[in-house]
């Protein structure tokens, strides 16, 4: 960020300090004391100025990356507000838009994954369900083979005698 400040103060600073040289140039001869201080003062606000440019017209890109990180790092809920009426105030609301729609794609994301979970869950537990019915089965069957089973032995026995 501190480059883009300094590419936007430099260039106003120099041309700052350029009209200031071509001012004392055209009137070296009528130059006193009073007016060095007049163009010391002069330096020191277009200096400033430069800066403070620099800075407002960077204020609002710093938010923007900011939020844009936040968002990258997975914080859905990242808005950028910016009280401008310009282009970076236009790029806030598609940023804004953008973040909107990741957050409800998110969501309905989620809201599918639990449904599909509902509906996973409830398969399964009717599949374990009729699982449990056949095993229970199987058992009773196995009895039954096991109580005529000994019953034959039984038979075989008395027929041996």
């Amino acid at each position: 960020m501190a480059k883009l400040i300094s590419k936007i103060s430099i260039p106003i600073i120099v041309a700052g300090f350029f009209a200031i040289l071509a001012i004392v140039s055209v009137s070296y001869e009528k130059l006193n004391l009073s007016l060095y201080i007049i163009i010391l003062f002069l330096i020191v606000f277009i200096f400033f100025f430069g800066l403070a440019v620099g800075q407002n017209l960077t204020s609002p890109m710093k938010k923007l990356l900011e939020k844009a990180e936040d968002l990258s790092k997975g914080n859905l809920s990242s808005r950028v507000f910016v009280e401008t009426k310009d282009e970076f105030a236009d790029l806030a609301r598609a940023f804004n838009k953008i973040a909107e729609e990741l957050e409800l794609s998110h969501a309905q994301e989620e809201n599918t994954e639990k449904s599909l979970g509902i509906k996973v869950k409830a398969r399964t537990q009717d599949l374990e369900e009729t699982i449990n019915a056949l095993e229970q089965k199987v058992k009773n069957r196995t009895l039954e083979l096991e109580k005529i089973t000994k019953e034959l032995e039984k038979l075989q026995e008395v027929a041996k005698k």
